[in-house]
């Protein structure tokens, strides 16, 4: 696909620079120009399930997975704060703990990102005190390795999440993959195996789903490679590691982002020659408000239909796993795992990273690298919120193929969860939509009928104003719509008809549960250590009768979720 208009923006310094800007857009115009409310009564859009509606698939439980990697605050400070009033025996904080479970986080991808394409695991078990510290190349810090996977073992037990566990493919590769999979899941009785034991985990950490590697294509990336040279490395390693537990499923590095000259091209190069030992591949996408300091009206708009730029790399992706399965005879399709996503405001960060190069450019250096600064600390916005759940609804709608998805990151850099030294935590906007879904997406997906107004966009042309995705849980009987008005001006009135369910008797017999909007007049406002409940979802003014049918109107810039039980 063509990607001249693409809103993404991979883990990578200056991805602006990399691809081409969208149309330009006028500016100057302020928050007040961007969203207006008004009281729509009369019905424009529609969402339905009819009688023969066929659903997309089974709601996968790792589409609500999350991104701890060792950047800024998101371990130091996050996770982990040994001096914090609610710190444990291992020094987690318990606040944090509290919301990683109210946000509903299924599987969480670690130790990186970027970080681990120079990073030796067995610097982070054993005793703390005779752990090394380490230069960080990828974020120009000083890592104290007080957190390694023994940490993040016994801190996921606490958190009840999964663990997707990703090996650095840059500065090492075959070997050192090996000796931590014996060490993580090795039985007792091989000397990796032991050392875990005598580390004081006696069983086996059972971890299944393998990273090999991250955005290794990336120029920035450390031992960065040629699709030809990772697509032998990746076949290698996922061949040994499927040697030592047939069991494991194995991710291999996508390409970057979809601005990068290969995309594409890399997946197909890389599934083709690793296709045997491959379970998923991995696809990474950032987005963000390019207008956001001018508060451009045009841009905004580009921005809340982002996820027409996430439906377009699936589908591109996809494609490519598909001519690899074709190429190899294969009957299985490789899954999508969409292990980065969400709303990152990357153009800060390429300021700070342009400051710091010239910086460093002015002779040699030898201060000592920070530990655990203030990294990609993005406060979000109203706004994007509503982008990250119409962001949650195209992953549900493709959960076909995206069978894994980790939102980047969870706590402090560029996350749902923010934290404060010896302070409070508190909720994000983003963590709402999130949390929603994670918590009441069950059973099967569903892709409804949907009738919508249109708006323009420069970067997208006309797209649907409204979009929607539907989950029920027939043998529970409950089921949840998620639905997002992506027009930055309108509201809109939708009628809603979910008699179409399956299981339901002839005349229905649904009820509605919580029905909540979240929306404000001012689509920049935040919530913040201050005030930080200052954005928050708000009961929706709906009824619901019994055959499954009822209206609702969305303010412009919104997004609403509505649980139903039969």
């Amino acid at each position: 696909m063509t990607t001249h208009n693409s809103q993404y923006s991979a883990e990578t310094t200056h991805p602006d620079k990399q691809e081409s800007s969208p149309a330009p857009t006028a500016a100057g115009t302020t928050a007040s120009n961007v969203s207006t409310t008004g009281n729509a009564t009369t019905p424009d859009a529609s969402i339905a399930l009819n009688a023969d509606a066929t659903p997309v698939a089974d709601v996968p439980p790792r589409l609500f997975g999350s991104f701890v990697e060792h950047l800024g605050r998101c371990v130091y400070g996050g996770i982990y704060e040994p001096s914090h009033p609610t710190a444990d025996e291992n020094g987690f904080r318990q606040d944090v703990l509290d919301l990683v479970k109210e946000l509903g986080v299924t599987c969480v991808r670690y130790p990186g990102g970027n970080f681990v394409s120079n990073y030796n695991w067995e610097d982070g078990i054993g005793p703390r005190e005779n752990r090394p510290m380490r230069r960080d190349l990828a974020w120009h810090c000083t890592e104290t390795n007080e957190m390694g996977i023994d940490d993040f073992y016994r801190w996921s037990q606490k958190a009840g999440t999964e663990i997707m566990l990703a090996v650095n493919m840059g500065t090492r590769g075959l070997k050192a993959a090996l000796d931590e999979l014996e060490y993580v899941n090795g039985a007792p009785g091989t000397a990796w195996a032991d050392q875990r034991v005598a580390n004081g985990i006696e069983e086996p950490m059972d971890i299944k789903m393998w990273c090999i590697g991250n955005e290794m294509d990336g120029p920035w990336q450390v031992g960065h490679m040629s699709p030809e040279e990772y697509a032998s490395a990746v076949d290698k390693v996922a061949h040994a590691m499927k040697l030592a537990e047939s069991g494991l499923e194995l991710v291999a590095c996508g390409s970057s982002g979809a601005y990068m000259p290969t995309f594409g091209t890399w997946e197909k190069t890389v599934l083709t020659k690793a296709y045997e030992n491959l379970d998923f591949v991995s696809c990474h996408a950032y987005y963000f408000d390019r207008g956001h300091k001018t508060r451009t009206a045009a841009s905004m708009q580009d921005f809340l239909a982002s996820s027409e730029d996430m439906t377009k790399f699936i589908a591109t992706v996809s494609d490519a796993a598909d001519q690899a399965r074709e190429a190899n005879n294969g009957t299985k399709d490789i899954a999508l795992s969409f292990d980065e996503w969400g709303v990152w405001y990357s153009d800060k960060w390429n300021e700070q990273e342009d400051q710091w190069k010239a910086e460093a450019a002015q002779g040699l250096h030898h201060e000592p690298w920070p530990k655990s600064p203030h990294l990609l600390e993005d406060i979000y916005t109203a706004a994007d919120a509503v982008v990250e759940g119409s962001l949650m609804i195209t992953l549900l709608k493709h959960c076909d193929r995206v069978r894994s998805a980790s939102r980047a990151q969870l706590v402090n850099v560029i996350a749902p969860i923010m934290a404060e030294e010896h302070g409070p935590a508190w909720r994000q906007t983003t963590f709402y939509p999130f949390a929603e879904a994670a918590l009441h997406a069950r059973g099967q997906a569903y892709a409804p009928a949907i009738s919508s107004p249109t708006i323009h966009t420069e970067a997208y042309g006309d797209v649907p104003a409204i979009d929607a995705v539907v989950t029920w849980d027939e043998q529970a009987r409950t089921g949840l719509l998620l639905a997002v008005n992506r027009d930055a001006n309108t509201p809109h009135t939708l009628t809603i008809d979910l008699s179409g369910l399956p299981g339901l008797p002839g005349l229905g017999t649904l009820a509605l549960g919580k029905a909540q909007l979240l929306h404000e007049d001012d689509p920049y406002r935040t919530n913040t250590a201050e005030a930080p409940e200052a954005v928050t979802p708000q009961p929706l003014d709906i009824a619901m009768n019994a055959t499954g049918t009822c209206t609702a109107t969305l303010p412009a810039i919104s997004w609403i979720s509505v649980e139903f039980h039969g």
